[in-house]
């Protein structure tokens, strides 16, 4: 595919996306950024999730798991669905009684400001890392898929892909982003079904005998339950599937901003339950591509990346699937990386305006703010690209999924536990940084001792540490105090 080929196709799609941002931004308030005046159809939301939730980086990943771990992935999936009843059902009522901006103001209403600041400054660092480290990830396949052939280099690339996210999303903030994750989620899986067509015209087959393939294939395996140990172990990955959508979809400002766009209680539960529906379907398409794109490698001598993340970029950008399927992954993998991106950015707006400055009627400073937000994504973004190492990418990926922990535990004790933390609401924040440390060294020592390694339930560990922290110094530190 000839790279300005891509990059009037990649201007064609900006300019929709402006497009869609005149139609939605209105009077571009602050209401409007933060909130979307309280208007968004709660299918739209719903639709336009499924695509901001799957990232650039789970475009790729997903696909390629299959071969290390097969199709196992699908019982963290089944486990979304329970996740996301519970943020139905028991956070969201929280939420719109308290009418909140921002989600950590509930933290505020039942602690105090200590702990508020505490939920938000964890937020922001989980969701500034997460958000750069994918950003990141996808600029190099882009670098190396388009923009090494057209001379830029990776400094202007990531510059170039972050001001179009800017500028699209600058006016409307949520209340923009809700329509244009809508567009993106649909360029994300007419890729994927474009890309698997691809594969199932090269070789010849009819859908049938793709679903054939598939289905007998060693790697179609779903169901682990003989090996407690592994992480791939049912219960492991269904609780574990459960609670990581209530920590990161729930408790987490990014996504939840979306939600509190709807009109009401009601239509936000309709959003997040359908879009809990839609995350199985559309994810065993994504490991069946998985399975297809081994089987066609092995089917051809393809020698594949050791890594399952180089699989699809490999076969793609390397011309076995033809020109159409290239093009297809660079826009899918683009719109994946945009509707990720755009959103954090605004949700880390709104948290430094509301949450950390307190100042959410002040429209110059949320302008601002946008503007730091974005130039500090770029800088993270850079200094990967400097220190390039893989280490260094993992070790990003732990340090932001150790820091939900705390969110779970402060809002757990918050929801079920009826004592107050004044007047040693100021030991919170040390608890919450102890509980990610001591969640690190109690993994490295079952490692070390009993084999026994940590997969996601090391959130709920970690999350529990925090509420257990939280319950002993109402004991050590101040008289019972029952909440009424």
């Amino acid at each position: 595919m000839s790279a300005t080929l891509f990059l009037l196709v990649a201007v064609a799609y900006f300019l929709l996306l402006m497009a869609v941002s005149k139609l939605t931004a209105g009077q571009a308030t602050n209401d409007t950024f933060y909130r979307g005046e309280r208007r968004s159809p709660w299918w739209a939301v719903a639709f336009g999730m499924l695509g901001a939730s799957l990232s650039g980086v789970t475009f790729v990943s997903v696909p390629g798991m299959v071969y290390s771990s097969d199709m196992t992935y699908m019982q963290m999936c089944l486990g979304f669905i329970p996740g996301y009843m519970m943020v139905a059902f028991v956070l969201l009522p929280i939420y719109y009684r308290l009418g909140l901006t921002t989600i950590y103001g509930y933290l505020a209403s039942r602690f105090g400001l200590t702990s508020y600041r505490t939920g938000a400054c964890f937020f922001l660092l989980s969701k500034l890392l997460g958000a750069a480290v994918r950003l990141y990830l996808v600029c190099l396949i882009l670098q190396r898929v388009v923009f090494d052939a057209l001379g830029w280099p990776f400094w202007v690339s990531a510059l170039v892909i972050l001001m179009a996210i800017w500028l699209y999303s600058r006016r409307g903030g949520i209340a923009t982003l809700v329509w244009t994750d809508c567009l993106q989620t649909v360029v994300l899986l007419t890729a994927l079904v474009l890309i698997i067509r691809a594969i199932i015209s090269t070789e010849g087959w009819g859908i049938d005998n793709a679903v054939r393939v598939v289905s007998d294939s060693s790697m179609s395996r779903v169901f682990e339950f003989q090996d407690w140990s592994s992480r791939q172990y049912f219960w492991k990955q269904f609780l574990s599937g459960a609670f990581i959508v209530v920590v990161m979809t729930g408790l987490d400002q990014d996504m939840m901003q979306k939600n509190l766009t709807c009109r009401t209680l009601h239509d936000s539960r309709k959003n997040m339950i359908v879009n809990g529906l839609l995350y199985v379907p559309v994810n065993l398409l994504f490991l069946s591509l998985g399975v297809l794109m081994y089987v066609f490698a092995e089917r051809h001598g393809i020698v594949l990346p050791a890594s399952g993340d180089e699989v699809m970029p490999a076969l793609c950008a390397g011309g076995y699937l033809g020109t159409a399927a290239l093009l297809s992954f660079t826009l899918g993998i683009t719109a994946a990386a945009f509707s990720s991106a755009d959103s954090a950015m605004t949700a880390l707006t709104t948290s430094v305006c509301v949450d950390l400055l307190r100042r959410p009627d002040d429209e110059l400073l949320r302008r601002r703010m946008h503007v730091v937000v974005t130039v500090v994504v770029l800088f993270c973004i850079l200094v990967f690209r400097a220190l390039n190492s893989t280490s260094v990418i993992d070790a990003v990926y732990i340090i932001a999924s150790y820091t939900y922990g705390p969110l779970l535990g402060l809002f757990a004790f918050g929801l079920f536990v009826p004592r107050r933390l004044h007047p040693m609401e100021r030991a919170v924040p040390w608890i919450c940084v102890a509980s990610p440390l001591v969640c690190y060294f109690f993994s490295q020592v079952a490692s070390s001792l009993w084999n026994y390694h940590f997969g996601y339930e090391l959130l709920l560990l970690n999350g529990g540490l925090t509420a257990l922290g939280l319950w002993l110094s109402t004991f050590i530190f101040v008289k019972k105090d029952v909440v009424c």
